[in-house]
Formats: structure tokens, C-alpha cells, sequence
């Protein structure tokens, strides 16, 4: 049995991401069983945090917007969130279930291994985006 079995679905929901002309910014996946399913996807980064347990292990691919006052651009982040109650056998077996999602996750701009909230704050996921993106020009307001 594949560890994603139907991976379609997927593929779509994170073209829905990346597409500009959608409001989706993000698209969470989860373990169901010994798969990896696609569980939510949404337009507000809250949602998101809000759906990450203390007992689960996720995946998730994240739109932002950075820049600055004269260049907005579109980033994307690949977010492996491990639950800090998740037991240590199924921690490690992420590091390798990890490279069948980035199969389908292929673009981001900035990797995350997050186990605590506290990482995924909008305001500190963005200036880690913008520091990853290169030069920062702009007028200094």
C-alpha cells in the first residue's frame, strides 16, 4: 500500500495554493491510518494553526504574501508540524514520509520543522520568508 494513495487530489489542492487567482493560501494534510490524506484547506493562517495538535503529526503548504511597499510577491512554505506529545517511533518515521509529500509539495521558497506554535507565528514565518527571498528593496516607510 502507498503511503499516498491517491495523490490527485493533492496535487490539485496544491495547485489551488500556488494559483494566483484563488483566495486558498493554504492546504493541510494529515495521517489517516497508515496514509497521508488531505484534511482542510483555507484563506485564513489561523484556521490553520488552530487545526496543528499536540498528538498529530501534519503537512501543510502555505501561501504569503511579502515584500515591500513598491514589490508584493507570492512565497510558499512547506510546513512539517510534529505534535510535542507525538511519540517517538512516528517522529521518526516523519523524516521519511516527509520526501513522498515533497513529491507533490515541490515549490516553496522555505522549509519548517515546527513543534511548537510559537515557530509558526505569521509575523516570524514572513520575516524568515523575506530574509530567505534575498534582496529587500524598498523606500524605508
Amino acid at each position: 500500500m502507498s503511503l499516498i494513495p491517491e495523490p490527485d487530489p493533492i496535487h490539485v489542492a496544491y495547485e489551488d495554493v500556488r494559483n494566483d487567482n484563488t483566495e486558498t493560501s493554504w492546504v493541510l494534510l494529515k495521517y489517516d491510518e497508515k496514509t497521508i490524506t488531505i484534511d482542510q484547506s483555507g484563506t485564513d493562517y489561523q484556521v490553520l494553526l488552530d487545526s496543528l495538535t499536540n498528538e498529530e503529526r501534519r503537512y501543510a503548504y502555505v501561501r504569503f504574501e511579502v515584500g515591500d511597499e513598491m514589490s508584493r510577491r507570492a512565497k510558499f512554505i512547506f510546513l512539517t508540524w510534529i505534535g510535542p506529545s507525538v511519540s517517538p517511533l512516528k517522529k521518526a518515521k516523519v523524516s521519511t514520509d516527509k520526501a513522498f509529500v515533497k513529491g507533490i509539495f515541490t515549490m516553496f521558497q522555505l522549509e519548517i520543522l515546527a513543534d511548537e506554535k510559537s515557530d509558526l507565528a505569521y509575523e516570524r514565518v514572513s520575516k524568515k520568508l523575506e530574509l530567505a527571498s534575498g534582496a529587500a528593496y524598498g523606500t524605508g516607510k
